[in-house]
């Protein structure tokens, strides 16, 4: 597990409401930080900068909508 990072920028979706719904945020760390918005003193999940232009191509393609 990768150490809690008190040190990063973390930023949360505009659309995201404050009422505790499921969010995560993220923040630039040699590639892209993901954490849960609810725990953010938890652990986060680190990308490289490949990794996360996959997924969000992804994303914008619609390859996870329900």
């Amino acid at each position: 597990m990768l150490p809690i990072r008190n040190d990063l920028t973390w930023r949360k979706a505009t659309r995201s409401q404050s009422d505790g719904g499921a969010c995560v945020e993220v923040a630039a760390h040699q590639g892209t930080a993901v954490r849960d918005s609810k725990n953010p003193k938890g652990p986060h999940l680190t990308f490289s900068p490949d990794e996360w232009r996959a997924f969000t191509a992804r994303v914008r393609s619609g390859d996870f909508d329900l």
